[in-house]
């Protein structure tokens, strides 16, 4: 990192360096959930099946959660402790920890192939398929698989593009492949007449347009932090700093996929295939919801992170404080949309009047706890930033995995299909209560340390 960057990251105002940073973060994020948004929406407006397709695709959630969520793993682990390399001017441990990550990039993506190939069909029936949807399931992710390693590479890698403060550029990663992915998807669904698989295929095709870019980017001399083939062998110390710290936002998103395994399972069982498909609508809509926040958080979190290694407490303070209010007001006003008027939602991914009308139904009572769920995401996004490993890993745990799964599985027992979407709000506002508590005390603390250490 050159010295006027240097000098951006520690002395810009926070407010400005937000501004800059979290934009083109939201932009790239917003522009990410296009691939897996524009497919639905195409997919639900085939002529003749379009509902029945959006359901089976619906279905192959958890699996792409899954690859995303090793992507995160490696990429969200490594990209802070590189900004905190940067903040104290050690460039080659940033490099160090920029190549390991990329090693395990490519040891992921072909685990993750050859396991799911290999084991889709039964995979996709414990998650939800039935027999009505499973050749639409087994269509769009039977070809999905084949892109892993451009998945792995332009989610995981891109995120050390922003870690350096080149928001903009991260953005333009992102912006190459959804523009791709928009522009083929009504090509090959419709004027090739190939359905889900085409959906499935342009989104490979813009996701490997994506990664060429983000690892042409690394490799230059653009880069402060150089991906170099001698970095990526691996450091047990490196993987195991990477690993510490990349285990909390993978169980993040890979309790998602297990949290859709149990709801597609739950509603499967107690109400059928219309009832999954109100679940394929909703997953969409919270991330529409949820991006946004996550990429102000993306844009701030290198700022919280330079500073927090060059030991300016104030600078510290400061970010987080926008970042809180910033992600609350996000999520209250777009979720309060879910909440009042679900139908705005609900018409843009499916024109089956039934569908519609049940998911307006349901969504009021899903979406009511994700109105204050900013809170949890920027004290989530800064205990990140800060290399806090622990509590981070309890905090992605509480949520999903403590008290979501877990409600889902038990309420409809006594509430029937209904149970199972009042367990999201009932997780979703105890776990905010817990993690502000937690976050707060532990907050106060750092910053105590930091002032006597100066």
């Amino acid at each position: 990192m050159n010295d006027k960057q240097d000098e951006r990251m520690g002395t810009l105002p926070i407010g400005k360096l937000i501004l800059s940073m979290s934009v083109p973060a939201v932009a790239a994020q917003l522009i990410n959930l296009l691939y897996n948004i524009i497919d639905r929406v195409y997919i639900g407006h085939i002529e003749g099946y379009g509902s029945m397709a959006l359901t089976g695709v619906g279905v192959t959630f958890p699996i792409i959660m899954l690859i995303s969520a090793f992507s995160a793993f490696a990429g969200m682990g490594g990209a802070p402790l590189a900004s905190i390399k940067l903040g104290g001017k050690d460039y080659k441990g940033a490099e160090q920890i920029l190549g390991n990550s990329a090693g395990m990039l490519l040891l992921f993506s072909v685990v993750l192939t050859l396991f799911f190939q290999a084991l889709k069909t039964p995979i996709l029936y414990a998650f939800g398929a039935s027999d009505n949807i499973i050749v639409y399931a087994e269509d769009y992710i039977g070809i999905y698989l084949i892109g892993t390693i451009f998945v792995q590479y332009a989610l995981g890698l891109n995120t050390f593009i922003s870690g350096q403060g080149k928001a903009k550029t991260a953005m333009l990663s992102v912006l190459i492949g959804a523009v791709t992915n928009i522009v083929l998807d009504p090509i090959l669904i419709f004027v090739f007449q190939m359905g889900v698989k085409g959906a499935a295929l342009a989104t490979i095709f813009s996701q490997a347009l994506s990664a060429v870019w983000v690892v042409r980017f690394l490799t230059s001399e653009k880069s402060a932090v150089r991906l170099r083939l001698s970095n990526m062998r691996f450091r047990p110390e490196i993987i195991k700093q990477i690993a510490a710290l990349g285990i909390s936002p993978f169980i993040m998103q890979s309790t998602e996929s297990l949290v859709s395994i149990t709801l597609n399972s739950g509603l499967q069982n107690y109400g059928g295939d219309l009832y999954v498909g109100t679940m394929s609508i909703m997953t969409s809509v919270m991330q529409l919801i949820v991006i946004p926040v996550q990429g102000v958080a993306q844009g701030v979190q290198p700022i919280i992170s330079y500073n927090y290694g060059a030991g300016n407490a104030a600078r510290v303070k400061e970010a987080f404080s926008k970042l809180i209010a910033i992600c609350f007001i996000g999520t209250f006003l777009l979720a309060g949309i879910a909440v009042g008027r679900p139908g705005i939602y609900a018409r843009i991914f499916t024109d089956n009047q039934e569908l519609i009308s049940l998911t307006c139904k349901v969504m009021p009572v899903y979406f009511l706890g994700i109105t204050i769920f900013g809170i949890q995401s920027s004290c989530q996004s800064t205990f990140l930033a800060l290399g806090q490993a622990k509590v981070s890993l309890f905090i992605a745990l509480l949520r999903k995995v403590i008290l979501l799964i877990p409600l889902a599985l038990i309420l409809p027992k006594f509430m029937g299909v209904m149970g199972i979407y009042r367990a999201e709000p009932i997780a979703d506002i105890i776990s905010v209560i817990t993690t502000a508590v937690l976050f707060f005390i532990t907050f106060r603390k750092i910053m105590r340390d930091m002032q006597e250490n100066k």
